[in-house]
């Protein structure tokens, strides 16, 4: 059989050889990760081994019904049979930042007699299990137990870079638990800066929503030898009809998994009234069918911070895509006017939310060739959570009519409530009218209940052609591989947060640590293109002018580095047609690739990522606040030739963020570039043949 294909290689075992091997060991496929399955105790534990190191010590996993029942329990005495599988094949990945994925893992299935599974799968870039229950009745589920208990690393080893064990974590911004009543951190945006802390120093008091990331240093041969980094992003995959899960610590480098709780009553209120509000909460997390498969639990584990860039577990655990067309799902870039404030300038009309306003942004959309214009939150009728109440300043039929007319897609912003009480009627009314999706916003929570809102809005707006950005959202957990009409999600502390955040906020930091932990999810709305740009000690926060943190080469960068197969440009059109030479940059710059490649990078510093589509490569580079000069081998990503244009730094972009060059140069005859970043800089490069 060819190389990639599918070979699968079922191995069944007697209950006899299973009740004499209370371990059982997965290996990864290149061998350097080992997972074992511990059957000897009252429950399931698993732990991890890099490179013959414990990374993660024995945790326990396990499901609790309200009956009392415990799935996990006892092992080896109430195992029916298992089996193990090895699986290589390629994966098809459209609107994706690869064309395929080579997906390669080995598996320990476990059937259980009283009627459920549980399945250990290793991959070369991390691991992950999952329950899998074949009731016939209905269950509740009362908890679900999830431990993660990590090695201490060498905390004496001063030339380590993580020093012991630590954790990049994003807490869920509230108060601290002081009565261990969690219920008020089970509403969030899931927006926060990172905390980067020894894990053994994280506060009980407060949850951390995911993707988090743990790293340490230890020596696989003799102490404070040939030191090395390991790193693990804990998230999951395939959530669907059940809680997203958080984490808390409790002693130690352990953490536990938390989730919220059914709501039992809520009512509609919250920003403008677009949210449902919980006021009380079930005992138990989830109600669902007897026979279903549960969410995987993922941990991405590398030895190089690059390899996390460009980690696919998350999509190849998702479920397959339930959408068989999706010819008619064009991803792309939009015009954007709430982070701008529909603030344009030059014109003969009062700018903001009318037919005038969006015309100017329409034209400008469809001479620089962008596909999309929004119309965020002003449209409807404030408070009233009713998306057939138009404000009498925008003719909406006659505003998708215009964009039509010159090849622009117009899409809506709507909230939770809102969309909720009449999905349907709205996705049918306005994509009849010619609508091609909607940003869907404020939803604040993942329990059960909304995590089904959004699989329905995905299958709603799937049959109605419409594509989906979630905003006020939870990390993606492989719902675009599912419904790849979803194009993107927010739960990330976006470019937004500049026009509120005070300068203490640093963004530059942030932006080269989400690439390593929120994006391994998948794809992110950080609203990038700011085209004021602030050096260090220069930015303030501004409502109606805002700014980015960093340099102007920075913004065009992260049209390469970040993942959005829907991206917005976020400032006005105004002030992108006086910045010609970079508008035309962000306008051609693909937002779904054939090719990926993580050249370098490391977590909180730095991150160099090259991006093919068809015969054109986009390099982009960005640093936090240290200058560097970083050295690209392109006969490494097999360019031989071509015309080489770069956006870098200007001499003064030190001083002055917006400073920068282009510059057309020959292919270099050893095929290396050497750019030089500056603070808070960046750089974006194409190489055309």
């Amino acid at each position: 059989m060819k190389k990639h294909l599918l070979t699968i290689l079922l191995l069944f075992l007697g209950m006899a050889v299973l009740q004499a091997q209370t371990t059982q060991t997965i290996t990864s496929p290149n061998q350097k990760l080992k997972l074992k399955v511990d059957l000897s105790g009252e429950i399931i534990r698993y732990s991890v081994l890099c490179e013959n190191g414990e990374f993660l010590k024995p945790s326990s996993i396990g499901m609790e019904l309200d009956n009392g029942t415990l799935l996990g329990r006892e092992p080896i005495r109430s195992l029916r049979k298992g089996g193990r599988r090895s699986v290589d094949r390629m994966v098809a990945s459209p609107l994706y930042r690869k064309d395929s994925i080579h997906e390669q893992y080995n598996e320990l299935y476990l059937q259980y007699k009283s009627g459920y599974n549980v399945v250990f799968r290793v991959y070369n870039s991390g691991v992950a299990y999952r329950f899998e229950t074949a009731f016939k009745d209905s269950i509740t589920i009362a908890r679900e137990i999830t431990e993660f208990n990590f090695s201490d690393g060498y905390p004496e080893m001063s030339a380590g870079r993580f020093i012991g064990t630590n954790a990049i974590i994003p807490y869920v911004n509230a108060k601290p638990v002081t009565d261990g009543d969690f219920s008020p951190q089970y509403s969030t945006s899931f927006e926060n800066t990172y905390t980067h802390i020894p894990l053994k120093e994280m506060d009980d008091g407060r949850l951390t929503f995911l993707p988090l990331l743990v790293a340490q240093d230890y020596s696989p041969g003799d102490f404070g030898k040939n030191y090395k980094s390991r790193l693990a992003v804990i998230t999951e995959a395939d959530l669907h009809d059940y809680p997203g899960m958080y984490l808390k610590h409790t002693e130690g480098n352990s953490m536990i998994g938390y989730f919220a709780p059914l709501p039992k009553t809520w009512e509609q209120g919250g920003h403008n009234n677009l949210q449902y509000v919980v006021k009380e909460r079930h005992d138990y997390i989830a109600k669902s069918a007897g026979t279903r498969t549960f969410p995987w639990r993922v941990i991405a584990i590398s030895q190089e911070d690059k390899e996390l860039v460009d980690n696919d577990l998350v999509y190849l655990l998702a479920a397959p895509s339930q959408v068989e067309d999706i010819s008619w799902i064009k991803p792309g870039k939009v015009a954007w006017d709430w982070w701008n404030n529909w603030n344009i300038w030059g014109v003969d009309f009062k700018a903001g939310i009318n037919n005038e306003t969006y015309k100017y942004y329409i034209d400008f959309a469809a001479d620089k060739g962008i596909e999309y214009v929004i119309l965020d939150e002003g449209w409807a009728v404030n408070k009233q959570a009713d998306l057939f109440q138009v404000v009498p300043e925008i003719d909406l039929p006659m505003l998708v009519k215009y964009a039509a007319s010159k090849g622009v897609g117009i899409v809506l912003w709507a909230g939770y409530a809102a969309m909720d009480k009449d999905m349907e009627h709205v996705c049918q009314h306005y994509s009849e009218m010619g609508v091609k999706g909607f940003k869907v916003d404020f939803m604040d929570r993942d329990d059960q209940i909304v995590v089904n809102f959004y699989e329905r809005m995905a299958a709603m707006a799937a049959k109605y052609h419409l594509f989906i950005d979630f905003h006020g959202a939870y990390k993606p957990t492989g719902l675009n591989r599912t419904y790849p009409n979803v194009l993107n999600y927010e739960g990330v502390f976006g470019l937004e947060q500049c026009k509120w955040a005070d300068s203490k906020t640093d963004m530059v930091k942030y932006e080269v640590t989400i690439p390593f932990i929120r994006m391994l999810a998948g794809p992110m709305d950080f609203t990038q293109g700011a085209m004021r740009n602030g050096a260090k000690n220069c930015y303030f926060p501004s409502w109606n002018e805002p700014m980015s943190q960093g340099t102007r080469c920075r913004q065009l960068a992260e049209y390469v580095i970040f993942d959005a197969p829907f991206a917005m440009l976020c400032d006005a059109p105004t002030a992108y047609m006086q910045e010609t030479e970079c508008t035309e940059f962000i306008a051609k710059v693909p937002t779904v690739w054939d090719e990926t490649r993580i050249l370098d990078g490391r977590v909180g510093e730095y991150v160099i990522s090259a991006k093919r589509k068809g015969n054109t490569w986009y390099i982009g580079a960005i640093t936090d606040w240290n200058a560097r000069t970083v050295e690209i081998d392109l006969k490494a990503l097999g360019i031989t030739s071509g015309t080489v244009t770069m956006f870098v730094d200007g001499p003064n972009a030190k001083r002055k963020g917006v400073d920068y060059q282009k510059k057309t140069e020959v292919f270099p005859a050893d095929g290396k570039l050497s750019v030089e970043l500056a603070p808070g800089g960046g750089a974006a490069i194409t190489i055309t043949n």
